[in-house]
Formats: structure tokens, C-alpha cells, sequence
């Protein structure tokens, strides 16, 4: 089997993992969505430690420090961004969140226009306009009821520029570190940091059920490790130009996925804004790789 055919199943394989992420924050019912994205990393760091310990024998004096910093500033802003999207996902449903947050790329050439001086083409403000209209027929007839859309809208916007910060980092820390070194250090320092988090806002890191602690499991283990870890292989054989689109079918998966298992539905007005802004965003991904 050719290696780009393998990374395109890897990808696919990766998204599928990905997009169960929201549709099991919002299984772990009465609990808070800090408290769930700190086990996914945390569950992820423990299974990470081994492989990683192991790298560290096999590859002593790989790990220059610009490299850790990076790793370690990319796990914080990770962090931050799983902390307001799992609060949106609880406080809303599985699929605007989760559709909101991919608005990274946006971030992203904000970014590097602010930090970089690199001027996006014209396609990325194109693509900009696209999305924020999208984004208004998303959320326009939800703004005089009370079914917390907006707000989980607003927290997904929030952690869609954490989750751009964590791209702008982590390009050039996986430049200086390999995949797993990289992967392991960014993940336990979000764990760290919504470890903080927890005891700032007082949640409890026990008392939860059985089947929630199944539920910190599988998070860890397959959206965590598997997931970022397909997605980190795919990454090494197929263009950015096939990767990026392909990964905005998570908020298309998550929504198939949280109408058969949590029976959510969307408005007719939520699909078309849907549409539009995940149009939007392929118009940025395109512009910006072309």
C-alpha cells in the first residue's frame, strides 16, 4: 500500500476519532466541561509517557529547548481553547461549538498578519465575509430565546482563537521537535493548565460516576492519542491543501453523530449557517495554501 494512501485512511481515521469528542463531552451529563477535557489530557498524558520515555532513551540530546518552549506555550493554548469549547458544548449542544471553533484558520491569518507581517490574499477576506455571514444566519433566530446557542456560539468563537494560537505555535515546534516528544509535552501542559482551572473555578476532580470515568477514558485514549496521533501521520505524506479541508468535516461528523446518539436536531436556519460557514472556511483554507 502507497504511504499517501495510507495517510489518507489515517486522516479519515483521525476525523472519525476527532469528531466523537463533543458528542461525549455532552454524554458525561452533570459534568462540567473543564473537569472532562482535563481527563482527556491527562488520560492522554499517561498513555503518552511510555512511548514518550522510551523516544527519550532511544534519542538523547533531540529536544533543543526553543522546541520545548513551543511545545509547552502550544499545550497551554490548547488548553484554553478545550476549556471554553467543552463549556459551550455543555452549556449548548455537541454541533455549534464544535462548527464555530473551526473558524481557526480566520485566527490564524489574523495572526500571522499581526505577528508575521504577511498579508493574506484577498481570498482569506473573501472567505472572512462568507463565514460571518454564516455565522449571523446561524444564530439570528436564536437571539431572543433562552436556549443558550448564542452564548456556546460565543464560547466556540473563543476557543476557535485559542485553537488558531495553538496552530500558530506548533508549526514551528513540530520543526524543532518529532511527533511524539511534541505531542506529549503540549498535551500534559493543557492538562496542567486545566488542572488550574478546576481549582479556580472549584469543580470537584471526583465523585462522578462509572460510566463518566469510561467516558475520561475513551476521550484520552481515542480522541486524544488516536486521533491527533492519525492526524500527525497524515500530516507527514499528504499536502496541507488535502489535510486542512478534509478536517472541516468534523462539525458535519459530530452533528451526524449527535443526532443519532443524543438525539439533537438542528433548525433548517442552523444547517444553512452551518453550510455557509464551513464554505467560508474552505474558501480561507484555500487562499491561504494556494
Amino acid at each position: 500500500m502507497k504511504p499517501t494512501v495510507k495517510a489518507t485512511i489515517a486522516l479519515f481515521g483521525g476525523l472519525a476519532f476527532m469528531s466523537f469528542a463533543a458528542v461525549l463531552i455532552k454524554a458525561a451529563e452533570g459534568t462540567p466541561g473543564i473537569v472532562t477535557s482535563f481527563y482527556r489530557m491527562f488520560v492522554g498524558s499517561l498513555v503518552l509517557a511510555g512511548p514518550f520515555l522510551y523516544y527519550l532513551v532511544k534519542n538523547p540530546g533531540r529536544f533543543p529547548r526553543r522546541g520545548i518552549l513551543l511545545a509547552i506555550i502550544s499545550g497551554i493554548f490548547f488548553g484554553f481553547d478545550m476549556s471554553l469549547w467543552s463549556t459551550g458544548v455543555v452549556m449548548s449542544n455537541a454541533t455549534i461549538p464544535t462548527l464555530v471553533a473551526n473558524l481557526a484558520p480566520i485566527w490564524v491569518g489574523f495572526g500571522t498578519l499581526v505577528l508575521f507581517k504577511k498579508h493574506p490574499r484577498k481570498g482569506f477576506w473573501y472567505g472572512l465575509l462568507i463565514a460571518m455571514v454564516g455565522i449571523l444566519v446561524l444564530v439570528n433566530r436564536d437571539i431572543d430565546k433562552g436556549n443558550h446557542i448564542i452564548p456556546g456560539a460565543l464560547l466556540g468563537l473563543g476557543a476557535g482563537f485559542f485553537y488558531g494560537m495553538f496552530y500558530l505555535t506548533s508549526e514551528p515546534g513540530r520543526r524543532l521537535l518529532d511527533t511524539l516528544p511534541f505531542l506529549f509535552i503540549s498535551t500534559l501542559s493543557s492538562a496542567l493548565l486545566l488542572a488550574i482551572a478546576i481549582l479556580v473555578f472549584g469543580y470537584n476532580f471526583t465523585g462522578y460516576s462509572q460510566q463518566t470515568y469510561l467516558l475520561f477514558l475513551t476521550l484520552g485514549v481515542g480522541v486524544q492519542v488516536c486521533g491527533w496521533f492519525l492526524i500527525n501521520f497524515s500530516q507527514g505524506f499528504l499536502p496541507a491543501t488535502t489535510v486542512s479541508p478534509t478536517l472541516l468535516g468534523q462539525p458535519v461528523f459530530t452533528y451526524l453523530w449527535a443526532y443519532l446518539l443524543l438525539d439533537e436536531k438542528l433548525s433548517g436556519w442552523h444547517l444553512a449557517g452551518s453550510a455557509i460557514v464551513v464554505a467560508g472556511i474552505y474558501f480561507v483554507h484555500y487562499h491561504r495554501h494556494r
